[in-house]
């Protein structure tokens, strides 16, 4: 069996790299870390989110959106973070609209969401003591 530490990456797929890096690096706080280039141009860049876990930005993407939430395939991206109230108050200071305001989720946990300018689904998740992955992960580390 496989034994995975953790997700290292996510990768998307843009098409103004411009305004996604205005959007992770200026809005969310994001660092960008190195870009790589393949036959003279942009091929790729790493956007950190923490010491072992990035963004992974390819340039050149075709349409205008990304796919609906319907649509098979990534869905969104889910940032777990400290207080969600000031979450939320750093996300309307930085001018980023929620397409989802503060709720609490079925798992038990708070959540909002936002978009990237190209559409990519951003969930926002505050994890709660008592939320539903924590008494999963009780059970599971009692042997149940």
């Amino acid at each position: 069996m496989l034994t995975v530490a953790s997700i290292a990456h996510v990768a998307i797929r843009v098409k103004n790299v411009d305004a996604i890096l205005d959007f992770y690096v200026n809005k969310l706080g994001f660092q960008e870390m190195m870009r790589l280039d393949r036959d003279g141009k942009l091929w790729l860049l790493y956007l950190r989110i923490t010491d072992t876990q990035y963004l992974e930005v390819f340039p050149e993407g075709v349409g205008e959106r990304a796919a609906e939430r319907e649509v098979v395939g990534f869905n969104h991206l889910c940032l777990e973070v400290a207080d969600i109230d000031r979450s939320l108050r750093e996300l309307e200071a930085a001018g980023v609209p929620l397409i989802r305001g503060k709720a609490m989720g079925a798992d038990g946990n708070w959540q909002a969401w936002i978009e990237d300018p190209e559409g990519h689904r951003i969930e926002l998740m505050q994890m709660m003591p008592d939320c539903l992955q924590a008494k999963a992960i009780a059970r599971m580390r009692a042997g149940g």
